[in-house]
């Protein structure tokens, strides 16, 4: 039933697999590992017995009836029943091979073919014995020493050890697969949270969170980047729909004057003048249209372009750019008798695009003409401050209210006293203005002294 829950869960049948796996490469590298060093260390701890066995056994040899023999058999029994009980075999061998003379079961030893000094594993009737075989150098008389012992214990060991091991490593494997895919069922449920979180999470509702309140670690740090980034989307969604919905009143106001305008000129003949006359009014709202939807399609291109933009930075001679524009302007301020006062530092260089630096300053510089009254002044400023370049443009006049200026820089936002059509404004200059300083990783603010002045900031880096 455990495995059936968690069947379909892939990471988590994934992770308890590798870990399964690689902990029973881990144990089966291990046992083999183990049950080399036992079996070697069984081993060599018998040939050390053999060759100790063998020089106890080596001083007892004399030389009796023209060949070698142990003396221990008629004076003490005592090494004999030793060897004998420890399961060793001693024989004495001619160079032919024949057995002189032997303590214990000697007789049960195969005899080996070839027979040469060291150690030797001889089988027979499948049974293993260990024979170590040592030279006598006696004279006249020489042969060869031979002791045995059988390597059954050693394989009954070595074999109880292969048992355990086979019974033990499946049943090791088979707890740490449960014990791993509960401890993935833990450590992913926070995942399960998420899943249920964005499946909850439809069109128009971003108000679902994770929540999440257990350690930061890997998953922890997943469910709070994901709750930032729905607090972006919801942001971002309400923005939209701020903007949409404003997008909207903008274009039917005109559209209404227009069909409600159309409405009356068509409800009886008219003259020529009145006919004039209306088509005059109905361009100017076109006007207003075309300016709303250029000023739309405009922000538009600059969220469009926020990842295009470090690409086609330029070095841009504010002095010069500002120069230009005032010049291009001071038709504008002549006409309502406005004086513009000029302070720019020489060699003022920005990085920046200067198409859209160019659409900033004349925004802000417009917007100054258009609340500026007439015989009012106009005075732009641009200067170095802290590695930044600083460029204010203040006008005077009436000034805007301070419950205002938090709001002027979104988009569709007027003050109520300025929704007034003959201005022409549409409430998005001061948008793009804002889009077009954050682009260029800057600042712009506005302070407002009322009935005396009002002064846009930006502050652009170097």
């Amino acid at each position: 039933m455990f495995f059936l829950r968690f069947g379909k869960s892939t990471i988590r049948t994934r992770l308890t697999a590798w870990y399964v796996l690689l902990l029973g490469c881990t144990l089966v590298l291990f046992s083999t590992y183990l049950y080399v060093q036992l079996e070697n260390s069984l081993l060599g701890q018998l040939d050390t017995a053999l060759q100790v066995a063998a020089s106890e056994t080596f001083t007892e040899v004399i030389e009796q009836d023209a060949h070698p023999a142990f003396k221990i058999r008629k004076q003490s029994a005592t090494i004999t029943r030793q060897l004998a009980n420890a399961g060793f075999t001693v024989r004495l061998i001619s160079p032919k091979g024949e057995v002189w003379d032997g303590i214990g079961s000697y007789q049960i030893v195969p005899a080996i073919a070839q027979i040469k000094p060291g150690y030797t594993n001889v089988t027979e009737h499948k049974k293993i014995w260990r024979v170590y075989t040592q030279p006598l150098p006696l004279s006249p008389t020489a042969g060869w020493l031979q002791v045995a012992q059988s390597l059954e214990p050693i394989s009954k060991a070595s074999e109880h050890l292969r048992t355990l091991m086979l019974f033990s490593c499946p049943t090791i494997l088979l707890v740490a697969a449960f014990g791993g895919l509960f401890l993935a069922e833990r450590a992913l449920r926070p995942i399960d949270r998420i899943i249920r979180t964005a499946q909850a999470i439809g069109p128009g509702d971003f108000t679902q969170r994770i929540g999440y309140r257990g350690s930061t670690d890997e998953v922890g740090r997943l469910a709070i980047t994901i709750d930032k980034m729905l607090d972006r989307l919801e942001a971002a969604f309400e923005h939209e729909r701020r903007f949409t919905a404003d997008a909207s009143h903008e274009l039917r106001t005109p559209l209404t004057v227009m069909k409600g305008r159309l409405g009356v000129t068509l409800s009886r003949a008219r003259t020529v003048e009145e006919y004039e006359s209306t088509l005059q009014e109905l361009q100017r709202e076109v006007d207003r249209l075309i300016r709303l939807a250029n000023g739309l399609l405009f922000l538009t291109r600059l969220d469009q372009s926020s990842s295009e933009y470090r690409h086609s930075l330029t070095n841009v001679d504010l002095n010069e750019l500002l120069e230009i524009l005032i010049e291009q302007i001071q038709p504008l301020a002549e006409s309502k008798n406005i004086t513009i006062s000029v302070s720019i530092d020489p060699s003022l260089h920005v990085p920046g695009n200067s198409d859209r630096l160019t659409c900033l300053f004349l925004n802000l510089l417009d917007n100054a003409i258009k609340y500026t009254p007439s015989d009012g002044q106009i005075t732009v400023r641009a200067h170095r401050e802290r590695g930044e370049a600083k460029v204010t443009v203040t006008n005077t006049g009436k000034g805007i209210e301070a419950k205002h200026l938090p709001h002027l820089f979104e988009r569709f936002y007027r003050a109520e006293s300025d929704r007034s059509r003959n201005t022409g404004g549409s409430g998005l200059g001061l948008a793009i203005a804002h889009e077009i300083v954050r682009l260029h990783r800057g600042t712009i603010c506005v302070t407002s002294q009322p009935n005396q002045l009002t002064t846009f900031t930006v502050q652009l880096p170097f």
